[in-house]
């Protein structure tokens, strides 16, 4: 009892414990109505922001109370204190402080959001999460091919959002351009194949065509940044072995493997039912004739 009735005279102590208590009330607080709000809000937008709107306040007020602590009672006893701890905290926890400070940057900034594709230190995926200290991303890409889920969840540091770009596949312009090359043998009529292509983009991409238009003018009217060709387009190459056709067109951001394959299926087709006035090329082989060789056998 003695010791206990020491420890309590001390009043750095006794402020310390009281802080460590309040901390940890608001962190049950924070607790408790996150899972109020998961209880009531069924729209799962509103109830992640709501949520994390939350806890964003709980950090800023914990932080609060923690600066009011060491500076209510005497600010001239504890200013050096106070700057050694800060400097300390700040090297010890530099990543952490910068993982915190990115969360509010991406949420105020709208850097990117969940449902978001991104590019962020070489990973690609979709954002499912964002706390205040990871971003959580559905990685696609490494392994498989085109854009289909690796199937590995990405946790990365939100630190990362002002080390290196971040490449947003749907913030404001979620289309994206893609191509596809048709190898045609030389003495094929190139036009009709041309006009194959054109007509198999225009038929199956003219929905993309005309939504991407309006979202292009608004990138145009808020970004500095030319116009640009919406349209399919077509561009011809000469190789060694065959013409290559370069078909350029614009397609949603999460259906490029799709579109590519559709598009590769219907140009095939018609491409079949030209009797032969278009020929799709393959690498040619060149067998050079072998000279003639004279033997002579002596008995």
């Amino acid at each position: 009892m003695d010791i206990l009735s020491t420890l309590l005279e001390n009043a750095t102590l006794v402020k310390i414990l009281k802080l460590i208590a309040w901390i940890l009330f608001i962190i049950f607080i924070i607790g408790f109505i996150r899972k109020i709000l998961k209880k009531r809000i069924e729209d799962i937008s509103i109830r992640y922001k709501a949520q994390k709107g939350v806890e964003i306040v709980g950090y800023v007020l914990i932080i609060f109370m923690i600066l009011m602590a060491f500076t209510v009672d005497s600010f001239k006893d504890y200013t050096i204190i106070i700057g050694l701890f800060t400097a300390g905290i700040t090297f010890t926890l530099q990543e952490l402080i910068l993982s915190i400070a990115g969360s509010f940057y991406i949420f105020f900034v709208r850097v990117y959001k969940p449902g978001d594709r991104i590019e962020i230190n070489n990973i690609t995926g979709d954002v499912i999460d964002i706390d205040s200290i990871y971003t959580t991303i559905m990685e696609i890409g490494e392994w498989v091919s085109s854009d289909n889920y690796s199937g590995r969840i990405v946790k990365i540091s939100n630190a990362f959002v002002f080390k290196g770009p971040i490449k947003n596949y749907s913030m404001d312009f979620p289309f994206v351009w893609d191509e596809l090359n048709i190898l045609i043998a030389y003495g094929s009529d190139a036009d009709l194949a041309k006009s194959i292509m054109m007509n198999s983009a225009n038929e199956l991409l003219c929905d993309y065509t005309e939504k991407s238009k309006a979202k292009w003018e608004e990138m145009v009217a808020h970004y500095y940044i030319e116009n640009a060709t919406i349209e399919p387009t077509i561009a011809m190459n000469l190789t060694d072995n065959w013409i290559q056709l370069n078909l350029r067109y614009i397609t949603d951001y999460k259906r490029r493997r799709n579109t590519k394959h559709t598009l590769f299926q219907q140009i095939e087709q018609a491409i079949s039912k030209t009797d032969g006035k278009v020929i799709l090329a393959s690498t040619t082989l060149q067998l050079l004739e072998i000279p003639p060789l004279n033997v002579n056998l002596k008995k």
